[in-house]
């Protein structure tokens, strides 16, 4: 997840269910909760996010953009993260350890942008 300025702000390991996504909403800083979340239409999100905090909206009104950016950045930045690559790893702990390392220096490098 994002901040504006901040880099990613919370982190969640797993599928794309209801659980992990739980996981995602707790791990938010509790400043961050009380804003209103853009998503696609998958029904997970409408489970977690509060009503009147959740609008789902398609791809094409760009409201998903940012975090559709931050995709593609992790997938192009970590090859495995993309299946079928030479570099994916079966090992779920060198997935979490590779990508908590990304976070610390894209969060580092950013900081030192806005100094």
């Amino acid at each position: 997840m994002f901040g504006l300025r901040e880099g990613c702000v919370a982190r969640a390991i797993g599928d794309r269910g209801e659980n992990t996504c739980l996981e995602l909403w707790n791990a938010l800083p509790e400043c961050y909760r009380c804003g209103h979340c853009y998503t696609d239409f998958w029904s997970v999100y409408q489970a977690v996010v509060p009503e009147e905090q959740h609008t789902a909206a398609a791809k094409e009104t760009g409201a998903t953009a940012h975090v559709e950016r931050w995709n593609n950045i992790l997938r192009q930045s970590l090859g495995r993260f993309v299946r079928k690559m030479l570099s994916f790893s079966k090992c779920m702990m060198m997935h979490t350890v590779c990508l908590d390392l990304f976070l610390h220096r894209y969060n580092l490098e950013r900081a030192i942008n806005f100094m």
